[in-house]
């Protein structure tokens, strides 16, 4: 990732792009560095419902232009919004990138949060509420997050509460982009077989003119996690459960070799433990998996199944067990060659994706203040020994750290 450009303007903006001269579709985005962490207690569910209202109405647009700008020539426009980032995106052939990149700063920088629209996508985001609560293996997720951060930031829904939601009006979507806008907080990004010269000049027409928004915007920190172990009872058929706790923040020196031992224990392979441990050799979920998700000054590590009510036990002994063959047993030679090799590969073809390549550049940037070569997370995989990949699991699969969530059916 050394072959890409960064121009940063007066106001603080920062235009990242990559050319890939053998494709002819452009993928690019604003990626703010605001998410549900940032919101105030009575805004919580805020910073979503903003992502949503952006599409609804700007200075010189109407909801319905914003829609059909993009999809007329093919393209494709979306947003999301985590717990520390907001995305604004668009892919389209790349003849069409000026297009999408005015749209794009419209929306970004001059909704207006109409009254009436206000009102009806309320509605759609209370439906969005009712949509994950009737999945339990995304519930559980959001759930898991309260179990873990508490009444932090970090530990509320994205999505906000019913109470939250059906409150909000056109001036709190204002006072919450006056207090979180900060234009040396975003960036755009792209990457497309356009030239540097070419996007950075359509840049220099929408994002130099944009007013400086600067000056500190205090993230509260987490502290203080207390292990809790919660079962409830839901009106479902199969049992999921989560188990997890914290772990290593962004800028953490662990944070590579942590992604290894996740990997390991449950990351994307079928060969992974878990799959092996659990669905292979016995057959009891179609799901395991485990994530570890890092944040700018904590992480969460989890990991998920779904099986029948009555191997939920076992199940999860299985899964302590995994644990514990990781705390007190160390790598081969031959186990981590094969860990190196595996996450390297995994790495370097996720790099092939072009859309997940623009959201990577604006992220690192964000994050880290710059990209990191593929080739030096490559040479920090190299150095990951045995003994450092057990003393990672001590301390962060230590039983003592894990907390558990578990949902299971209704008793008749």
């Amino acid at each position: 990732m050394s072959d890409y450009h960064q121009f940063e303007y007066p106001n603080g903006i920062r235009l990242l792009h990559k050319e890939v001269p053998h494709t002819k579709i452009a993928h690019c985005g604003f990626l703010l560095d605001i998410g549900s962490r940032d919101e105030q207690t009575h805004q919580q569910g805020l910073a979503h419902f903003w992502e949503h209202m952006a599409f609804k109405g700007t200075h010189k647009r109407k909801s319905f232009h914003i829609l059909n700008r993009l999809e007329t020539v093919g393209g494709e426009l979306n947003a999301y919004t985590t717990k520390e980032k907001i995305c604004f995106y668009a892919t389209l052939l790349s003849t069409h990138f000026e297009r999408a990149f005015e749209l794009l700063t419209d929306l970004t920088f001059n909704s207006i949060f109409p009254e009436k629209e206000v009102e009806k996508e309320r509605g759609v985001i209370l439906e969005e509420m009712s949509m994950y609560q009737d999945a339990p293996e995304d519930a559980i997720i959001d759930d898991f997050d309260a179990v873990i951060y508490g009444q932090h930031p970090l530990g509320i829904n994205i999505l906000g509460t019913r109470e939250s939601v059906s409150g909000f009006q056109t001036a709190d979507f204002h006072k919450f982009y006056d207090e979180n806008v900060r234009t040396d907080r975003l960036v755009f990004s792209s990457v497309s077989n356009l030239s540097f010269k070419e996007v950075k000049r359509l840049a220099d027409r929408f994002l130099a003119p944009i007013p400086a928004r600067l000056g500190p915007r205090a993230r509260l920190p987490f502290a203080g996690y207390v292990r809790h172990d919660r079962t409830e009872q839901r009106p479902i058929s199969q049992a999921h459960c989560l188990v997890g706790g914290p772990a290593y923040p962004l800028t953490d020196e662990r944070r590579v070799p942590f992604f290894m031992l996740n990997n390991i224990l449950g990351g994307p392979g079928m060969n992974s433990r878990l799959n092996l441990a659990v669905r292979e050799k016995y057959g009891l979920v179609y799901t395991i998996d485990s994530s570890y998700s890092p944040y700018t000054d904590t992480g969460l590590f989890g990991i998920y199944f779904g099986t029948e009510a009555k191997q939920l036990s076992r199940t999860l002994g299985l899964v302590q067990k995994e644990l514990k063959l990781l705390r007190d047993k160390e790598l081969t030679t031959s186990q981590l060659h094969v860990a190196k090799n595996q996450l390297m590969g995994q790495l370097a073809m996720s790099e092939e994706s072009n859309s997940g390549l623009m959201q990577l550049l604006g992220k690192s940037t964000l994050d880290l203040g710059r990209v990191e070569p593929l080739s030096e997370i490559f040479e920090r995989i190299e150095r990951v020994s045995s003994t450092e990949l057990r003393e990672l699991a001590n301390e962060v699969l230590a039983e003592d750290n894990l907390s558990i969530l578990q949902y299971v059916p209704e008793e008749k």
